[in-house]
């Protein structure tokens, strides 16, 4: 069932995804959906708990500052991508508009937040950055500008607009503010 959420996500987007369409696309009856998910806010809300599970490639090129740029390239590269990033927009459209999209978003957000903190715990078992630094923080604040830029802006990510987002964060967490 998730697979054929996500094609047809990728393929209608948010507006276009229908409980029909995904019974079709799986083999099974409507009612079966329906009973099982609820409607296509299930879907999507069930196809994001099982991505959040997922392993994220965390880079560790042994610097921070490459590190952290890698994290933030990932997320635009994700987004950019013509196949995960229909779908990625068409998660982030289902939670402006449905309260069970948004919570397994933010559930899908927290999990990957985690996992990239992991190249921020390194830093600081290096040396590279204090103690007292928030790790999931750090992350938050380096992927941000690739959120805005994208859903609020509308306008497109460069590469150097996310090595700046990262650079930014980095700056921040060596002073001390995350």
């Amino acid at each position: 069932m998730r697979q054929a959420t996500l094609a047809e996500l990728g393929e209608k987007g948010y507006q276009g995804l229908t409980v029909e369409n995904v019974a079709e696309r799986s083999g099974v009856h409507k009612t079966t959906v329906y009973r099982r998910w609820g409607g296509v806010e299930g879907l999507i809300s069930d196809a994001l708990e099982l991505a959040s599970g997922e392993a994220w490639p965390v880079p560790d090129t042994g610097s921070i500052e490459g590190d952290l740029r890698g994290v933030v390239q990932l997320v635009r590269s994700g987004f950019a991508d013509p196949e995960l990033g229909p779908v990625s927009s068409a998660f982030v459209a289902a939670a402006v508009q449905d309260a069970a999209a948004a919570r397994a978003l933010h559930g899908f957000f927290a999990a990957r937040h985690e996992q990239s903190a992991e190249v921020v715990r390194r830093a600081v078992a290096r040396g590279e950055l204090p103690g007292v630094v928030d790790a999931s923080e750090v992350i938050r604040v380096a992927v941000a500008p690739v959120y805005y830029r994208l859903f609020v802006a509308h306008e497109p990510v460069t590469e150097r607009d996310a090595d700046r987002a990262a650079d930014a964060a980095l700056a921040a967490a060596r002073a001390g503010v995350l």
